[in-house]
């Protein structure tokens, strides 16, 4: 993408993905990259204006902890490191980093001692930030001044203003730093960065990147029906018209009444559509499966399966296009960040598959994403459709996946949705839906013993679905929730409320 960026570097923070969504929150590009990137690559890149080096698990100290090339030092553009980030940057230039006597975690007051300090402009000499950290610079490098400290620790933030290298010792990305959007803003005024980057602005370079790829070929959609692909096939169908198939294939682990709503909406679209009805498959494909992640694995190859399987029915289809998203990538892992889970449409994907993949969102956001399904005229139903994980309801059944079982999710994620939809605003929720939880539990109904399965409500508030917290839902409600779903359902005897915020948690289940 030729346009002015921030490039972050990956040191394995959980917060890693955060920094580059706040820097875009700014109206600037970033992208998140390994720490091991070969900066030679990088020094003649005019549109590189600034790098972050995130947090991390590691001790600078340790034999194999996570390096940094000091060639990044050659690069001559202004430096930030956050945490680990602050950490190594001040090994590498003859500072000296220890295990802290006192750690220091959760919400911390720090002082900004250095008035002048650009990084710290507009912020308030006492401050909240949120720290996460075992180790702590003991000694700064040569050139570097202290600029903040906190109660237990004497170098919270350094700088080294001649050659525009700054380090903070707490996490910035985070909503718990009072400040931490106005430092973010500071540190992107140094880099001075000119080019905006608005979603509005992006949809012709899109557009013009698909027609050159694509060519007179013909691409297969596997459409959804959720946001991301929808807008994919949206993307292609303006970038290349009949040249695009798209192929909904009902895997069974829809939700109840989905495969036809689907269906009559992008019928009404104008689209080439294939609806293909392949439960069978997908079920037989699954029995005996309980891992998570061998179910999102055997679900993407049986998907890419089918499409290999449809397309031989059409004349020459070269690229498959499926709405993979930022998030997406990033919690599928990689070479320095733990793989969180693995998306069915990333980590399932094999090897020697047929097609040539296009991914037009890729590099977006959820809240990006829905920006421009509304500048592409998607129907407000399909732009905020609430978020639906690629391998369906197999993820919301821990243990293995059978056809009583989504029945009985079905009807009970069914009977959630109307109660919550009651409420215009959905009680604020982002994303809500209900989890079969593999265990079992004694109730009485009607005066008699029941001992049925348990179910576990999950409702979330988030923009991006990168951080969420749990939904605020009166508690009447969900009294009112729990009653319709075991009085509605059979075989459910108990309704519990997940109150797990990401993170420490991950939305889904599994």
């Amino acid at each position: 993408m030729d346009k002015e960026y921030i490039l972050v570097l990956d040191y394995g923070s959980q917060y890693n993905q955060l920094i580059v969504r706040r820097i875009r929150e700014l109206n600037v590009y970033s992208k998140l990259v390994s720490h091991k990137i070969d900066f030679d690559i990088l020094k003649n890149d005019k549109n590189l204006k600034g790098i972050i080096l995130s947090g991390g698990p590691d001790s600078v100290y340790e034999k194999d902890a996570f390096d940094l090339d000091k060639k990044i030092f050659d690069l001559n553009i202004p430096i930030l490191g956050i945490c680990y980030g602050m950490q190594i940057i001040s090994q590498k230039l003859g500072g000296k980093v220890e295990p802290g006597q006192i750690k220091e975690f959760g919400k911390t007051e720090i002082e900004v001692i250095d008035s002048n300090s650009i990084l710290f402009k507009n912020t308030k000499e006492k401050q909240i930030t949120w720290m996460s950290h075992m180790d702590k610079v003991v000694k700064i490098p040569s050139n570097f001044k202290k600029v903040a400290i906190s109660k237990d620790t004497d170098y919270v933030a350094i700088e080294d203003i001649e050659n525009k290298i700054y380090g903070i010792q707490f996490h910035l990305e985070v909503t718990h730093t009072e400040f931490g959007m106005q430092i973010l803003k500071n540190f992107i005024d140094i880099c001075n960065i000119n080019d905006k980057w608005l979603i509005e602005n992006i949809i012709d370079n899109i557009i013009e990147d698909i027609r050159i790829k694509v060519g007179n070929k013909k691409v297969l959609c596997a459409l959804s029906g959720g946001v991301d692909s929808s807008v994919v096939a949206a993307l292609l169908s303006k970038a290349i018209g009949n040249q695009l198939t798209c192929i909904f294939v009902n895997n069974g682990l829809l939700r109840k009444g989905e495969f036809e709503q689907v269906v009559n909406t992008f019928s009404n679209m104008n689209l080439n559509l294939i609806a293909k009805d392949a439960q069978d498959v997908f079920l037989n494909n699954l029995k005996g499966i309980v891992s998570p992640e061998e179910k999102r694995k055997i679900i993407g190859k049986t998907f890419i399966d089918i499409f290999e399987n449809e397309s031989k029915k059409l004349d020459d289809i070269s690229f498959l296009a499926q709405g993979t998203i930022y998030p997406d990538v990033i919690e599928s892992g990689t070479s320095t960040a733990d793989t969180i889970k693995s998306h069915h449409n990333v980590g399932g994907i094999p090897e020697n598959m047929q097609f040539e993949l296009i991914e037009p969102l890729r590099n977006l956001f959820k809240d990006e994403v829905r920006k421009l399904g509304l500048l592409l005229d998607l129907p407000k139903e399909i732009v905020y459709r609430q978020p639906f994980p690629g391998p369906g309801l197999s993820i919301r059944i821990m243990g293995e996946v059978t056809k009583e079982k989504l029945n009985l999710l079905k009807n009970v994620d069914h009977i959630l949705r109307r109660e919550i939809e009651k409420d215009e605003n959905h009680y604020g929720a982002w994303q809500y839906f209900a989890v079969l939880v593999g265990a079992k539990s004694v109730g009485v109904v009607g005066d008699k013993r029941r001992y049925g399965e348990v179910i576990a409500i999950r409702s979330v508030s988030s923009v991006d679905g990168m951080s969420a917290d749990f939904s605020r839902i009166d508690f009447e409600v969900l009294s009112n929730i729990s009653s319709k779903i075991i009085n509605e359902v059979d075989d459910v005897s108990r309704v519990v409320y997940d109150i797990t915020s990401k993170p420490p948690g991950t939305i889904e289940w599994e």
